[in-house]
């Protein structure tokens, strides 16, 4: 058998192993891309939440749907406005797929209080009765 001994430039330099490199890029790109898929998600809308003293961090829960109601009164889930129509019709497909749903409505400080009701309205009309509030905790005055 011949024996190849590398020629005597390549003896003393560092090589960089690409195949670990390549996994730790492709790691690294599907947690950034799942991360801002949440993010997304969650702050779809600029929404300005009111205060409360008595606001609680909750635990999430897998599958829990979050709706965000704008001053105008529309409401957006995933990136999608739904007419009232449409919200209800979505509920109650959801609510017989899933009997227990979660839901947190997100309004807006300055949403009419009729918007948010009718948002009410259409899970209780789809047997929805899971629901919570996003609110942020009020600091305390210095």
């Amino acid at each position: 058998m011949i024996h190849l001994d590398p020629p005597e430039f390549m003896k003393g330099t560092p090589s960089i192993q690409i195949a670990p490199l390549i996994d730790i890029v492709f790691i690294t790109l599907i947690f950034f891309m799942t991360l801002s898929v949440f993010y997304q998600l969650e702050n779809e809308v600029s929404i300005n939440i009111p205060k409360a003293q008595q606001s609680k961090e909750m635990e999430r829960t897998p599958g829990e749907i979050v709706m965000n109601i704008d001053r105008e009164g529309l409401v957006t889930i995933n990136q999608k406005r739904f007419s009232e129509g449409e919200l209800q019709a979505m509920l109650k497909r959801l609510s017989s797929l899933y009997p227990n749903q979660a839901v947190i409505i997100r309004a807006d400080a300055k949403t009419h209080h009729e918007d948010v009701i009718r948002v009410l309205d259409a899970c209780a009309g789809a047997s929805i009765w899971n629901i919570a509030f996003a609110t942020t905790k009020e600091e305390a005055a210095a």
